[in-house]
């Protein structure tokens, strides 16, 4: 069977990506991406080079929007806003406030690894802050792990890259986890559609690991407004594709997908189109612009 001609998530150099946008639009098309999202952590700062990088290599580009919301004993559910208006003048404030909120809590993360006795590279976080850029947890990481002050402490620990530095510090139920604190999911999903978006569910085995459990959330949030899910992703199980897909028939919503391209050097999300459908047919609604 072959690959989706649709990849709905993927982000930049102004989020957590390797990459550009235009970089990333030239990656995608390269590898047969007909409808792509740019869809960055909390800022909407990339969608315009992706519109004009998209139209140069004819893709059709959804402006997109990931927003992280903690909820109860979930610290960072993801929300996607898909076809939003991302020069919305209210849409932009609240960004605006919830990149600063990340910013808090890359703060407290931070002061938890110094707390533990680690050095941070800190010249790149610092450049990218000076060109308002979020610092994330990839980010704290790379700061962690690159610090030759540290070398013989990671080896220790069997921590060969920044992504087992990031695992064994900086996840929920690790020593220097820190939460967000806004918004509320069911805030995001209002703010997407005052833009005039649909939200959907990014990934909803990422945060979330028991299958009833799962179910239950999307019930409760679809009481919030909740458009879709994201059933068609690239960690996700067949199984588990299938639970997800079938609640979303049940309850008439959309069902998205992605490989959630970071970029080409990225250890889990590297690869457009590397998702399965499993034999399923995605409603991707007003979403799919081609």
């Amino acid at each position: 069977m072959s690959s989706p001609t649709f990849d709905l998530q993927s982000h930049s150099t102004f989020s957590d990506g390797e990459l550009p946008p235009a970089h990333v639009i030239a990656f995608a098309a390269e590898a047969g991406v007909e409808l792509l999202a740019l869809s960055d952590h909390d800022t909407v700062e990339g969608v315009d080079e992706a519109v004009g990088a998209a139209r140069s290599h004819g893709i059709a580009l959804v402006p997109a929007v990931e927003i992280s919301a903690p909820d109860g004993a979930h610290p960072d559910i993801h929300v996607l806003g898909y076809g939003i208006d991302h020069r919305d003048e209210a849409l932009l404030e609240r960004l605006t406030a919830y990149r600063a909120d990340r910013d808090g809590r890359a703060d407290r993360m931070i002061a938890k690894l110094r707390e533990r006795g680690f050095e941070l590279d800190e010249t790149p976080l610092e450049r990218r802050q000076a060109s308002g850029k979020p610092i994330g947890r990839p980010h704290i990481a790379t700061a962690v792990f690159e610090h030759p002050a540290n070398r013989e402490r990671l080896e220790a620990e069997g921590l060969t890259d920044m992504t087992q530095t990031l695992v064994a510090y900086l996840i929920e139920g690790a020593p220097a986890f820190a939460g967000r604190t806004i918004p509320t999911v069911e805030d995001a999903i209002g703010v997407i559609h005052a833009a005039g978006g649909v939200a959907v569910w990014a990934h909803p085995f990422w945060d979330v690991k028991d299958p009833e459990e799962v179910l239950a959330t999307i019930d409760r949030y679809v009481g919030y407004g909740l458009d879709g899910i994201e059933a068609f992703y690239v960690a996700h199980t067949a199984e588990q594709t299938a639970l997800v897909a079938d609640r979303a028939e049940d309850l008439d919503l959309l069902t998205t997908g992605s490989a959630d391209y970071h970029g080409p050097d990225h250890r889990h999300f590297s690869k457009f189109r590397d998702f399965d459908l499993c034999g399923r047919v995605p409603r991707l609604g007003p979403i799919d612009i081609r």
